[in-house]
């Protein structure tokens, strides 16, 4: 495994926008030419080639000058850096030759973001196998990943999948106003959180779908998951409305948007069942909307993917969750803290 905690400075030399679809964790974006240069550059490239590294020298020297007035002078002169860009080219040796005039120690990165993408890759198709997954099951509303915060506070090992994906997972998990990461960076976040991880102890985790809202868990991993003893939550539908109201304000205040949003579900639920939810909403029949999903959909869905992804479920007895609210699911994942010890 590449360990990079070593450096007191890892530049990632490549343009804002490929640092912002995926980068080492550690990495500091100091781009070599930015969004804007780059394809300038790259246009130029196709039709003369000379110009193109005139001109992108000059962009480079440049940027280069000022990354080190503004970060490099502040790095301690006996430190190590390590620099990287696409491929570990040209981009990473116009940085690396710069440090080393000044003085520092300086590695790049062979094979540059491409191989540490592959590298990530091959981790996730392998790493996952070396932990003994603990997966809470059950439908919607049911605490699931709250209980997972609180075993984390309880100081569980705890996988937030929809957390590092950004999405509660469903066609409503979507949250307001901000975007999933990429997959490329989804990636790089789960093999980071499962390198935290100690081997020897249990993980928790949610069980989920294959798909979290645009990002897909690795094969690997969710294999590992379905492998695992299930524990079955359960919850009383008034806390599970509650929970719902919130986790989805906004959908408290305009039902009628959560309506279209699960409107795809026609062909599975029918038009009449989806004309009643369209009617909740209209009529602002919150409680009885969340209701209505749930049961007429969630529950049943949950239960099948559950059956079919979880087969150690259906023998296990639930544990019942009267109540969601962090006081009690602190006090139940205190107790199943002790028990998984």
């Amino acid at each position: 495994m590449w360990e990079f905690s070593s450096y007191d400075l890892v530049i990632d030399a490549r343009s804002p926008r490929e640092y912002a679809e995926d980068h080492i964790p550690c990495a500091l974006n100091l781009p070599v030419v930015n969004n804007e240069e780059y394809a300038e550059v790259g246009t130029l490239h196709r039709n003369d080639t000379h110009a193109a590294y005139l001109i992108g020298v000059q962009y480079s020297l440049a940027n280069i000058s000022r990354h080190i007035e503004e970060v490099i002078s502040r790095v301690d002169p006996r430190g190590r850096i390590l620099v990287y860009c696409f491929r570990g080219g040209k981009r990473s040796k116009l940085w690396a030759e710069n440090l080393r005039t000044i003085g520092y120690r300086v590695d790049v990165l062979l094979g540059g973001w491409k191989a540490y993408r592959r590298w990530v890759r091959a981790s996730l198709e392998q790493f996952p196998k070396q932990f003994t997954f603990r997966v809470l099951a059950g439908s919607t509303g049911c605490g699931k990943t709250r209980l997972l915060q609180a075993l984390e506070r309880a100081g569980c090992q705890v996988l937030d999948l929809e957390g590092l994906a950004n999405h509660r997972g469903s066609l409503i998990g979507a949250v307001p106003g901000e975007k999933q990461p990429t997959q490329k960076w989804f990636d790089t976040l789960l093999l980071s959180k499962l390198r935290s991880f100690d081997t020897e102890k249990p993980v928790w985790v949610e069980a989920e779908s294959k798909k979290i809202g645009n990002i897909q868990l690795p094969t690997c991993l969710h294999d590992a998951i379905g492998r695992a003893t299930p524990l079955r939550l359960e919850a009383p539908m008034t806390e599970r409305i509650k929970l719902w109201r919130e986790d989805y304000p906004h959908f408290v205040t305009d039902p009628v948007a959560m309506v279209e949003r699960l409107t795809p579900l026609k062909p599975l639920i029918g038009g009449e069942e989806l004309q009643l939810w369209k009617d909740l909403a209209a009529e602002g029949e919150v409680d009885t909307l969340f209701e209505r999903v749930m049961v007429a959909h969630y529950d049943p869905c949950y239960a099948r993917s559950d059956r079919r992804s979880l087969p150690g479920l259906p023998t296990n007895p639930p544990l019942e969750l009267s109540d969601l609210s962090a006081a009690a699911l602190d006090a139940v994942a205190a107790k199943l803290a002790s028990e998984a010890n």
